[in-house]
């Protein structure tokens, strides 16, 4: 079973089948070889018990925040304050391209709209200050990573119904290595620019006076994300109740600048419900697909093999990270989530380990997959708003900040009180 299941949903994802579509028909084909009875009539209840969970409407709710912010103009002010302030550095603004995706994470949720935001703003700089192009587009494909990092984020929201694990923890507990993840970021551009000058463009010059008027654009990103994280730790409200709260001072905030309008609302919705449309259709997908396998004995096959084994804690953790970076390279980081979670975080944690921390580690690897060829999203957003040259260009650019990623991945491991600090402080 588990060599057919491989070969066809890698074969299904070749041809460049949608993920959720390559999800439904493995789930199907493993439905009609390998069981007596239809499984395939369960799908029905299935779709509504895997998409009627109240947190999962923060998804589109945090969507149409990102929307918002992208449309108002509030992300191209949050870029411009940033370049004023990152742009002495070697590197330029491509340190604005990673900081500007660290102030939009705080506030969307979403990888994948971070990096085609941040893409938008920054493309038509490359050529205005002569920046190397490839180490240019790599940065901001990495910097998209952190959106499903820093809270709020739907990927973590995602983890926290699968395990039933505290979303306001895994918040706490995504601060500090979302920080750490981005000083790694703009460390690899400072050594990569002060080792290849050429590389980091022409400088941007800006005075005190420019930068202390640029904060102005820092304000509603800050605005949003104090409303969204500080609602929710000082219990007001429910991580989808503060995603709400947080589309209404979006709403306020692109009024104040004359930005709401009927033709900017229409590109809003539309652009929510196409993304919300594939996230949901990957977790029916992948919840259907979760359901055969445990019918068919898949997860007592695995603890049963992993247990025969004989792995120590770190053994484990070790082959669980192989398993994901390589699982990574071929799938949709959500559903890659959705699949796998449920079987490998009650291993993980009858290991001994924190589940809130073994979330932060997910996120890690999801965020490695995002920008690891072949099927890396965020490589292809990039190369989307890019529109030149051949997505080879971004992946060669992206490298050096998978190597960051490594690192990133390490330093939890080694140091689990990066991730731990914050919850254990407040929880105490």
């Amino acid at each position: 079973m588990i060599p057919v299941a491989t070969g066809l949903i890698f074969l299904l994802l070749a041809i460049g089948l949608p993920v959720g579509a390559a999800l439904l028909i493995l789930a199907m084909g493993l439905d009609q070889i390998f069981t007596p009875i239809p499984l395939y009539k369960a799908l029905g209840e299935l779709s509504w018990v895997s998409s009627s969970n109240s947190l999962l409407v923060s998804v589109p709710l945090f969507i149409l925040l990102g929307e918002i912010l992208l449309r108002s103009g509030i992300a191209d002010r949050l870029y411009s304050s940033m370049s004023q302030w990152l742009s002495w550095l070697p590197g330029g603004l491509m340190h604005a391209n990673i900081g500007a995706s660290m102030g939009f994470a705080a506030t969307s949720g979403s990888s994948v709209a971070t990096a085609a935001t941040i893409s938008v703003v920054a493309a038509p700089l490359v050529d205005r200050y002569k920046y190397n192009e490839r180490l240019f587009f790599g940065s901001v494909a990495a910097g998209g990573t952190l959106g499903i990092l820093i809270p709020p984020s739907i990927n973590l929201i995602i983890y926290g119904w699968l395990t039933e694990t505290s979303v306001p923890r895994l918040y706490l507990a995504g601060f500090l290595p979302g920080l750490v993840l981005g000083g790694l970021f703009s460390g690899m551009i400072l050594l990569i620019c002060l080792a290849r000058p050429r590389m980091g463009g022409t400088r941007v010059s800006a005075t005190w006076r420019d930068r202390f008027g640029a904060l102005s654009g820092l304000l509603p990103p800050l605005a949003i994300f104090l409303v969204v994280v500080g609602s929710i730790y000082a219990g007001v409200a429910t991580p989808t109740e503060s995603a709400s709260l947080g589309v209404v001072i979006a709403l306020g905030l692109a009024a104040a600048h004359r930005r709401l309008t009927l033709p900017m609302m229409i590109e809003v919705l539309d652009g929510t419900m196409r993304a919300t449309g594939m996230i949901m259709f990957i977790v029916i997908a992948a919840w259907f697909l979760n359901f055969v396998l445990s019918a068919l004995g898949f997860v007592s096959v695995l603890d049963n093999t992993v247990s025969g084994m004989g792995l120590s804690p770190l053994g484990l953790l070790l082959a669980l990270i192989v398993f994901y970076v390589v699982l990574g390279c071929f799938m949709d980081p959500l559903a890659m989530m959705i699949v796998t979670v449920p079987v490998t975080a009650p291993m993980v944690v009858s290991a001994g380990f924190d589940p809130v921390w073994f979330g932060i580690l997910i996120v890690l690897l999801c965020e490695t997959a995002l920008v690891t060829p072949p099927i890396g999203m965020n490589l292809f957003v990039v190369q989307g708003v890019r529109r030149r040259g051949t997505i080879a260009d971004v992946m060669i650019g992206v490298l050096p900040f998978v190597l960051c990623l490594f690192v990133a991945i390490a330093l939890i491991i080694a140091f689990p009180g990066i991730a731990l600090f914050l919850p254990t402080l407040v929880g105490s």
